[in-house]
């Protein structure tokens, strides 16, 4: 699949499209029902989960409801582009949403249930979609996509977060 952004230069930092590299092109069925990140993050245990490699980052807990947030948010935008809405696709202020979250409070068995929960909301919402659906175009940033491949950028942002906790949150523990 051939994308108009592939050859531009982009900063991993800002995500989009950084995230396509992390899901090559896997079908949308086998990434979101992969159970990989979710049996990695059951691994982490409630203490490395508060952990923080630095005063001003987020916990493995802040990150693990980050993610969720994240896909529930794309979700709500992909369903809205699968029934002809011109939305744009990117942006929140996921600071301000961590920020005002309890998601400190709660158990790691609790974010993981969480975010397994909208994860088979998200499989169902994507059964659902015909081929038609899938190759509709949005906006992304100053990109045009299709909602498959706006989709599969939920998996890459995930998969982005998951690197992180193993890269900078863990082995420094």
């Amino acid at each position: 699949m051939k994308r108009d952004f592939q050859n531009r230069s982009y900063n991993p930092e800002h995500g989009f499209p950084y995230y396509f590299d992390l899901v090559k092109d896997d079908d949308l069925h086998t990434l979101f029902s992969s159970l990989s990140s979710f049996t990695f993050l059951k691994s982490i245990g409630e203490v490395k989960a508060t952990h923080r490699y630095s005063p001003i980052k987020w916990s493995i807990k802040q990150i693990v409801g980050h993610i969720t947030d994240h896909e529930r948010i794309k979700m709500f935008r992909a369903f809205q582009l699968s029934r002809n809405e011109m939305v744009e696709l990117w942006g929140y202020d996921q600071n301000f949403l961590v920020n005002n979250s309890r998601f400190e409070e709660l158990t790691m068995e609790q974010l993981i249930a969480d975010i397994l929960s909208v994860r088979k909301a998200s499989l169902s919402f994507i059964n659902t979609l015909s081929e038609r659906q899938l190759k509709k175009k949005g906006n992304a940033q100053q990109y045009q996509i299709t909602l498959e491949e706006f989709l599969k950028s939920i998996i890459g942002h995930e998969r982005h977060h998951i690197n992180i906790i193993k890269e900078k949150y863990l082995k420094k523990i």
